[in-house]
């Protein structure tokens, strides 16, 4: 069976540096001038054609018939505007990067586990430094996902979250769950959350679709190779890029099919889930191939081990520059959501690299 791919390969600064050749990712600040049009059958790469933006429509044509249909809503889905997100009485826009603040309330969890499990006082001043630093959302756990971690029961898992949601809401910030549970996600939409953020994609509960559904709030499905036991596990992978686009394009259409509305569902590739160094670089620098799927993207590699493989093992609580690297690639791609622990600094390159992008796009010596 063959599949078709729409990738961006060469990114602008803005459209008129490339005297209009250039079209607008995922309705951000992020331009695209070039791109590859690549052919599976079977998994193994059989074409790739490099093509300038005004040359897809007709290379698109030039498919084999079984393949125009989706190369066509791929190439539709890289120019996609998406709605803002809406989250209670606020609303998350996604016409320019936002920010994702986590706030993990576990013993256990890879960088920061402990830290808040005991001291709510602290779990809430913690949040509220992070929404005043900037952060649009604020991502709550209560069960580490970092390979080998214990299994939480949900009971204890509800305990952990509920308390620190209620009063998180009271204060207006926007809040996800980050869980995998229907019985936790139902528990913490009802103490006040907006978004649900699953990083088994819905697979590992499938009440998770029902309730997400009928509730009407965005959900984040991450892609994870592993099934219930052990998300990292069965990383097998003909090609990372492609294949890790092809199971998200799987859960975005279960989330349809189940009645989740489109503009409701956010993707994540899932970095350091089931993946060597070498296939989470090659996801990150192949970000914007995800806009042709046509949901907003989340990112989520802050403090990942990673960044430690690439600095001599450095500890998880001294990988924030790295950490900040990543984000800034990530909105270089035009991807709309950055997760991150270390909020003040991130907002501030976004801050930095907004500024670039608004001189880029106002700058018109160019057509001189």
């Amino acid at each position: 069976m063959q599949t078709v791919y729409i990738r961006p390969i060469g990114l602008a600064e803005s459209p008129q540096s490339e005297e209009g050749a250039a079209i607008r990712l995922g309705g951000g600040l992020v331009y695209a001038s070039r791109f590859a049009l690549i052919v599976r059958d079977g998994g193994k790469v059989v074409s790739r054609r490099l093509l300038g933006a005004a040359e897809v429509p007709e290379a698109i044509s030039a498919l084999p018939d079984a393949l125009v249909p989706e190369a066509a809503v791929q190439w539709d889905n890289l120019r996609l505007v998406h709605s803002p997100l809406a989250c209670g009485a606020r609303t998350v826009r996604l016409d320019q990067p936002q920010v994702m603040g986590i706030l993990n309330v576990t013993p256990d969890s890879f960088s920061d586990g402990g830290k808040f499990l005991d001291d709510p006082e602290a779990a809430l001043d913690h949040a509220h430094a992070m929404v005043s630093a900037g952060a649009a959302v604020i991502d709550v756990g209560g069960e580490s996902t970092r390979p080998g971690a214990a299994a939480v029961w949900e009971g204890d898992e509800v305990k952990r979250v509920v308390p620190v949601i209620e009063r998180l809401a009271s204060s207006g910030a926007a809040i996800s769950i980050d869980s995998r549970r229907s019985s936790v996600i139902e528990a913490a939409l009802a103490a006040g959350a907006h978004i649900v953020n699953d990083v088994s994609a819905m697979r590992h509960d499938p009440r998770t679709k029902q309730i997400v559904a009928q509730s009407g709030v965005p959900v984040v499905l991450m892609h994870a190779p592993g099934s219930d036991g052990d998300l990292h596990a069965d990383g097998q992978y003909a090609d990372v890029v492609l294949d890790v686009f092809d199971a998200l394009k799987e859960r975005r259409d279960a989330a349809l099919a189940a009645g989740i509305a489109r503009h409701n569902i956010l993707l994540d590739p899932g970095i350091g889930f089931g993946k060597s160094l070498a296939q989470n670089l090659a996801l990150v620098n192949a970000l914007p191939l995800f806009h042709a799927l046509g949901q907003p993207i989340l990112f989520g590699a802050s403090r990942k081990r990673m960044i430690g493989a690439l600095s001599n093992e450095v500890a998880a609580h001294r990988r924030m520059a790295g950490s900040v690297m990543l984000a800034a690639k990530a909105m270089d791609a035009g991807c709309q959501m950055v997760r991150v622990h270390d909020v003040f600094e991130t907002v501030q390159a976004l801050h930095v690299w907004r500024g670039l992008r608004d001189a880029a796009l106002t700058d018109f010596s160019q057509l001189a």
